[in-house]
């Protein structure tokens, strides 16, 4: 039986929403009745995104680099001027580039950092702003295992999931009162195009699994 979450005409925005865990949030999204706005930085995937969810009234795309603020002041605006709110943020957009940290380019370690939690503190912050004059609103943030445990060329990844899981509790502190509740959900390897390195190497993918109880890796749904 499915579950239904009350999410019928409620406005929900998910960054990365054009594929892997973003896409696949979008299409249960809209199967519960939202109005859902996905952004990408790349116009030809956010447009094959938006075939494959069926497009429709309620659906939005809008291409976005959430490391760039004026690209996220667009975003937002575009939100509005379609749904005219905001009930849902989901901060999903994630990017890593495999290097170790102590030798790293300075304008590498900024790359990662814009992007997995600068990136999320922009969104939030205005999904915050609009939040509170609605007097409500949920902001979730796609986090890591990574957070919590340093792995071979996932360090800087690692440290800005540690970070956007703080500044969730932090967020979820300040905003209380406003009836915004802000959480985190930290997966392990999800069979994602973003994680196909090592899940596509059957060596690495043993190793993983060995940690995971259940035996084998998830699924983006």
């Amino acid at each position: 039986m499915a579950l239904n979450y009350g999410l019928e005409d409620k406005v929900a925005l998910v960054t990365g929403g054009s594929r892997g865990i973003g896409l696949a949030m979008a299409k249960e999204l809209l199967a519960q009745g939202a109005r859902v706005v996905i952004c990408g930085r790349k116009a030809e995937g956010l447009d094959a995104a938006l075939a494959e969810l069926g497009g429709g009234e309620r659906l939005l795309g809008v291409p976005a680099h959430i490391g760039k603020g004026e690209q996220v002041d667009a975003l937002f605006e575009s939100v509005l001027a379609r749904f005219a709110r905001l009930d849902l943020l989901i901060n999903n957009v994630g990017m890593n580039l495999i290097t170790g940290v102590a030798d790293a380019d300075p304008g590498l370690w900024q790359k990662i950092i814009d992007t997995n939690l600068t990136g999320s503190f922009m969104c939030a912050r205005r999904a915050a702003q609009l939040m509170r004059g609605q007097k409500g609103g949920k902001i979730v943030s796609i986090s890591s295992i990574a957070a919590r445990r340093a792995a071979p060329a996932m360090g800087i990844y690692g440290v800005a999931k540690a970070g956007l899981e703080m500044l969730t509790r932090v967020l979820a502190q300040e905003l209380a009162t406003a009836n915004i509740q802000v959480n985190a959900v930290a997966p392990c390897m999800v069979r994602t195009g973003f994680s196909q390195p090592f899940w596509n190497n059957p060596q690495l993918l043993g190793e993983i699994t060995r940690t995971i109880p259940l035996g084998r890796i998830a699924e983006p749904e």
